[in-house]
């Protein structure tokens, strides 16, 4: 047993290996990136599911991949992880099976936080969600988290960016980080301009954490992403 697998608590269900396209792994350097170690203010451990990659988790839910996120995960917790997550929003289709199958606590997507926000506003404060597709991010997706109700919920995908969308037009690009962030500022903007209610957002990818602290200054509400779920989680273990 590694000394990572030793001291971690959290393990993390990753894409797999040579399955995740260059304009990612280009996000995976900025810090509070889901697969970045520097995120993260403990040890965490990452791993690459066979199988998992944007066919089969984000477009295509695949079920045989899911057989093998169970069974990595309760490789995991044999091995001594006290709570199991996974590096990609969309995983939330699989929340209630993971949490059924695994001998651990599992927290698929932070989507999982806005039930938690929806009470916290109230019934009048309203949410956005920044998702990486929404045509992608179905009710069952939502359903699957515990959100039983989508009054006063909007969600705005970043599919329509160019640079944004050209890491999956274009897998072997390189990306311009900059124009990124202000892909991802701008329609959290445009959210406000739309919605001007909003009282709170949810970022959905565990992309986006690195632009949280941006959204929030410029927003001034509120932001609730993958780094707080798991820091607020990590800190019950």
């Amino acid at each position: 047993m590694t000394h990572e697998a030793q001291v971690a608590k959290i393990g993390i269900l990753c894409w797999e290996t040579g399955q995740v396209p260059n304009g990612l792994q280009q996000l995976e350097t900025l810090v509070g990136n889901s697969t970045n170690p520097a995120s993260y203010a403990y040890p965490v451990r990452l791993n690459p599911v066979r199988g998992a990659n944007a066919h089969t988790i984000l477009e295509h839910p695949d079920r045989d991949v899911l057989r093998t996120m169970i069974a990595d995960a309760g490789t995991m917790v044999a091995e001594g992880i006290r709570a199991i997550t996974t590096s990609c929003g969309f995983n939330a289709i699989f929340q209630q099976e993971l949490a059924a199958a695994v001998d651990a606590p599992v927290f698929t997507s932070s989507l999982l936080q806005v039930p938690l926000v929806q009470r916290i506003l109230g019934p009048t404060g309203e949410i956005c969600i920044l998702t990486a597709n929404a045509g992608a991010l179905r009710t069952d997706h939502l359903s699957a988290v515990g959100i039983e109700s989508t009054d006063g919920l909007h969600i705005l995908g970043l599919e329509q960016c160019e640079e944004w969308n050209r890491m999956f037009a274009q897998p072997d690009s390189d990306i311009d980080l900059a124009k990124i962030g202000q892909e991802v500022l701008g329609t959290a903007l445009r959210a406000l301009k739309g919605y001007p209610a909003t009282r709170a957002f949810v970022l959905e990818c565990t992309d986006l954490p690195p632009y949280a602290a941006l959204i929030r200054q410029r927003s001034g509400l509120p932001v609730f992403d993958f780094i707080t779920m798991v820091d607020y989680l990590h800190s019950t273990l």
